[in-house]
């Protein structure tokens, strides 16, 4: 079903809102009129933004764009109280025209705009603006008044002159979603993230959605521009790449672990996704943290 529709008060003293959240957030496949920027200081999982999947880890930094469909789900660890495995997430959501009706119009302000239109698609950040951005979202989190603001805008303008600055969904998406849709969509996201490890037949994901498997599969393609089957491909990817990055398993250990059900598949369909053997990706995952 539909991402639901989420309604995002600021308080009765702020013209936006930001704050850090210590537990997952945005578990549901949700969008709202605001724009989210989001800094994960602690946590993992599998994000999805418009029509991209992808796997999420501590320090990302990402802008999602108005009306963007997206749903953070991170490991089931952090869903359990007594794993000692905890979350930090920063989050700011402001409207395109909190400032007024005019200020985005001003001649000097072309690239703040075109950076909110951009962001419409998702933005990731990294880099040295990551690193300008993070740390003035942590000074907007503990700032009042007219530096609270300024602080935004800073934001804003490091995000427009960054040149690592990339956007996540792919400029063809479009939120096709439907008010009576309002639960299918997580329940098939659901569904999917806690059994893709096994082969899900169409009848089954069908019955969940509640429509036949010849309309699930014209419906799933429709709203998210690719098959089924591909979706639980990413899906299967995605945690593959976490269990390279946690390096606790060997390459075939971590193949049947993700679902796949030979080596040559799960190579083949690796590097598809990721433009990288398993081996490349951890490897360079791990010279980049060094």
């Amino acid at each position: 079903m539909k991402p639901q529709l989420l309604k995002i008060s600021p308080g009765p003293a702020q013209s936006f809102s930001v704050r850090q959240d210590l537990m997952p957030i945005n578990n549901r496949w949700h969008y709202h009129p605001e724009v989210e920027l989001i800094h994960i200081k602690e946590g993992d999982g599998t994000r999805f933004v418009g029509d991209n999947i992808s796997v999420f880890h501590p320090d990302d930094l990402l802008m999602i764009g108005t009306q963007l469909p997206h749903y953070f789900r991170f490991d089931d660890a952090y869903y359990k109280t007594d794993s000692g495995t905890r979350a930090d997430v920063r989050v700011s959501h402001f409207t395109e025209n909190f400032w007024g009706d005019h200020f985005l119009n001003l001649p000097e302000n072309k690239p703040i705009k075109t950076v909110l239109e951009k962001s419409r698609y998702g933005l990731l950040i990294t880099g040295d603006t990551k690193r300008q951005v993070v740390e003035l979202l942590d000074k907007m989190l503990h700032s009042e008044g007219p530096e609270r603001v300024l602080n935004l805008i800073r934001i804003l303008i490091a995000v427009s002159k960054g040149n690592d600055v990339s956007t996540i969904s792919s400029i063809g998406f479009k939120n096709k979603f439907e008010e009576s849709e309002k639960e299918r969509i997580n329940e098939i996201y659901e569904y999917s993230m806690a059994n893709f490890k096994r082969k899900i037949q169409l009848e089954e994901i069908a019955a969940i959605a509640g429509i036949s498997p010849n309309s699930f599969c014209r419906y799933f393609k429709l709203r998210t521009r690719k098959t089924y089957s591909q979706f639980l491909i990413e899906i299967k990817v995605g945690h593959a790449c976490r269990l390279l990055i946690d390096n606790r398993l060997s390459i075939k250990q971590l193949c049947y672990e993700s679902g796949f059900n030979n080596f040559a598949s799960f190579h083949k369909y690796f590097k598809i996704i990721t433009g990288k053997s398993p081996l490349n990706y951890q490897r360079e995952f791990i010279n980049g943290r060094n």
